[in-house]
């Protein structure tokens, strides 16, 4: 890899530029130190710096507004005048590095914050059938609200919407309850019983039947208001426990975001969930929380883990106090979740000691030594399809993102482990692999040109463009092929950043045939971490200070073209629920531009198609005859309709006529994506069976993920698609296709 220490380099001479020029600063606050050294490092080294001028500080203004209120139920018109007076001065405040208008936001937050929770609890219990007109649902189309009269209006209506929402629910639950116990108190015909004697034992041996209760729509109304109350009650206590911090955290990235929608300030903790999820592993106990009421709620836990071991801890317990032993315990009722995360997490080897409320209302200890927590959903693996009349023996590899822990010793690489499992399938001298890269948000970057790279012999799979310099080449400098036969790559228009690094490498090789829906994510551009710390030699009592994730660089596809806003286009598009919905990056505020710069030479030897073409005409005409596909097409448009018309009407018999008509017209998709494949058989790999096979847990998820993949009518038609590319392909002695009779 060309180049790959300009960027440490860098970095670190940013670090002693801040040190230099600022060696008296005496910052009090901690704010001033962390907005100067976000303010000076995006300087310094983001690909396209903003100019910090009066429009940059209205931009920043509409920003904050939207990251604190953005559903507009809490400030009125007035109050955001009040803050526009410093619209066009944030940008001094930005250079002067001073606060007045953040300052001035705070308490106006606030109050908005505790006005709504008095206006909610005195319209809770109002009677709502006088609520009529409409509501609108989608929040951009929504404008901020003239008085506290008109907001009290917005709550009630809100309200209304979604006490019609759970009333419909309930009643509709309660009708299906009724419908499947008239279905079971069908009595079996008796005359077919030759026996009197017969009969009457059948009916004396039966249970008797218990009386189904019913309830009013009155009382489910009561009961619907009740669950409202406790959900609000809920929301309305995680705003109390917003920290000054918090909302500090929301005007710096309204300011880090006009460069673009992927430079983020994030504090430590958030940095440290951020390599947690990339690593795929943390040291703890294995239990995934969430608030509840002023308690901690265990809502599931990881199989393999230290809690999923001990099976002490459950799903539904609730955690009072935490103990590191030999200490004493801390109580956690009413503290914020991350907080409560923080004290339970710790060193592999360290014991934790929790206080649980069990659902049966005992309270227990539970000690659990801590351990390492393998998120292995994250990681590769793989399958054998067999399709018969088609295709048999293709590797299908799953890679969920594009992880990557390298700067541990013992880290995960997704190159070394995908890897792995190409050599797994070429063991089963597998006839084709399908590479799935959907809802991939991508990683690593180094990973990504390891990984493309096992498929060509080597040269260059993206260019990196770094602010005011020429682009350099990353390379695959690995000669070694790890698999030379026929290739798809799939991708959806979740997939971004390193996908798309991969699908454009391969696709401009022509080395795999790119599938998926009308476009990629369109994320081009390249992020690092820059820890705040740096910028200060001393201050070590106000450190961590966290750290900035910020855009340095664009890549380039080795054409010379971005996949910045466009994405890659699918060399086959095959239609999906977003197929008529703009999604992706060019929907962010402040999305850098597409373009392009001079491409390098590429070429390869390993595996070419003849005729694209022919296999692309093939695909289509099987997607417009597919009933399947073509409800998919049929269900995107419903979709989109739907999203465009966000205003509903608040009469519930109205609401209901809506509500209903909408779901009668999404009946018809219902099945999609619930029967088998006809046909397909699905297997897993000999040299997996023992990893399976270690335990319950391993054993579920397998048969999960296997159940799934029998029911991917997009895979179905990849396998197709696989059968056509080797049709061209008769060379390849390892290729098995079954003639078409």
């Amino acid at each position: 890899m060309k180049l790959k220490g300009l960027l440490i380099v860098s970095i670190l001479s940013s670090s002693f530029f801040l040190s230099a020029v600022y060696p008296g600063f005496d910052f009090k606050e901690k704010e001033s130190m962390i907005l100067n050294a976000v303010i000076n490092y995006l300087d310094a080294l983001h690909f396209d710096p903003a100019n910090i001028d009066d429009d940059f500080s209205e931009q920043a203004f509409d920003n904050y507004i939207k990251m604190i209120d953005p559903s507009k139920r809490f400030l009125i018109q007035s109050e955001v005048d009040q803050m526009a007076q410093y619209k066009t001065q944030i940008d001094d405040q930005v250079n002067a590095r001073s606060f007045e208008f953040f300052e001035t936001s705070i308490d106006i937050i606030d109050n908005s914050r505790q006005r709504a929770k008095d206006i909610f609890y005195e319209v809770i219990d109002e009677d709502f059938s006088k609520v009529k007109g409409q509501i609108q649902m989608d929040r951009e189309k929504r404008a901020f609200v003239n008085s506290e009269e008109e907001l009290k209006d917005l709550w009630r209506k809100l309200l209304k919407y979604d006490l019609n929402s759970r009333l419909r629910s309930k009643i509709k639950d309660q009708e299906n309850k009724v419908e499947k116990r008239e279905k079971s108190l069908l009595k079996p015909n008796f005359e077919e019983i030759h026996s009197d004697v017969v009969k009457e034992e059948v009916k004396e041996d039966k249970e008797p039947v218990k009386p189904l209760v019913m309830k009013t729509e009155k009382e489910l109304k009561a009961e619907c208001i009740e669950a409202i109350k406790d959900s609000y009650e809920t929301w309305f206590g995680n705003l109390d426990k917003d920290r000054r911090s918090d909302k500090f955290e929301t005007y710096v990235n309204s300011i880090t975001h006009l460069f673009d929608p992927h430079s983020d300030y994030l504090n430590p903790k958030e940095k440290k969930d951020f390599d947690i999820r990339m690593g795929g592993k943390l040291e703890g106990i294995g239990a995934r929380l969430s608030p509840s009421d002023d308690m901690t709620k265990v809502v599931s836990i990881i199989p393999g883990g230290p809690a999923w071991k001990g099976k002490e801890l459950q799903v539904d317990d609730l955690i009072t106090a935490v103990q590191q032993k030999g200490e004493e315990p801390v109580n956690i009722v009413g503290m914020r979740l991350d907080d409560v995360v923080q004290k339970i997490r710790g060193d592999k080897g360290s014991i934790v000691i929790l206080t649980v409320n069990k659902p049966d209302g005992s309270t227990v200890q539970i000690e659990i030594e801590r351990d390492e927590v393998i998120i292995d959903e994250s990681f590769a693996r793989s399958l054998i399809l067999d399709l018969p009349e088609a295709v048999e023996n293709v590797g299908y590899i799953r890679l969920p993102k594009f992880y990557s822990s390298f700067e541990n010793e013992g880290g995960n690489s997704c190159a070394k482990d995908v890897k792995a499992e190409i050599e797994k399938l070429n063991a089963e001298n597998v006839s084709g692999i399908i590479l799935d890269l959907r809802n991939n948000g991508g990683g690593s970057l180094k990973d990504v040109v390891d990984m493309s790279g096992l498929f060509i012999e080597d040269g260059p799979i993206v260019q990196v463009k770094p602010r005011g310099r020429e682009a350099y080449v990353y390379d695959d400098e690995d000669s070694e092929v790890h698999y030379n036969g026929p290739l798809v790559v799939m991708v959806n228009q979740f997939s971004a950043s390193a996908s798309e690094i991969l699908a454009a490498a391969l696709q401009d090789y022509e080395r795999a045939v790119i599938v998926g829906s009308t476009s990629t994510f369109g994320k081009g551009t390249v992020q690092r971490f820059v820890d705040l710390d740096r910028a200060y030699r001393e201050y070590d009592d106000i450190k961590p200070l966290g750290n900035l994730k910020i855009t340095m660089q664009k890549f380039f596809r080795v054409n010379g073209g971005s996949t910045q806003l466009k994405g890659v286009e699918p060399d086959i598009i095959l239609p999906d629920n977003y197929h008529f919905i703009e999604t992706g990056e060019k929907d962010y505020d402040h999305a850098m531009e597409w373009t392009e710069i001079p491409p390098v030479d590429f070429s390869q030897d390993v595996y070419k198609l003849n005729d694209l073409s022919t296999v692309v005409a093939k695909s289509n005409a099987r997607v417009k005859s597919n009933k399947d596909f073509q409800l998919i097409y049929e269900n995107a448009e419903r979709l989109k309709k739907n999203r465009d018309a966000s205003e509903y009407p608040l009469k519930y018999k109205k609401f209901i006529e809506l509500s209903d008509a909408r779901e009668r017209e999404a009946e018809k998709f219902d099945e999609l994506f619930e029967d088998d494949i006809e046909g397909l058989v699905v297997k897993n790999l000999e040299a997996d069976t023992e990893k399976i096979n270690f335990d319950e847990s391993t054993i579920v998820r397998n048969e999960e993920w296997v159940k799934g993949v029998k029911t991917d009518i997009y895979l179905e038609e990849v396998l197709h698609i696989l059968k056509d590319m080797k049709s061209q392909e008769k060379a390849y002695t390892n290729i098995k296709v079954i003639e078409d009779k």
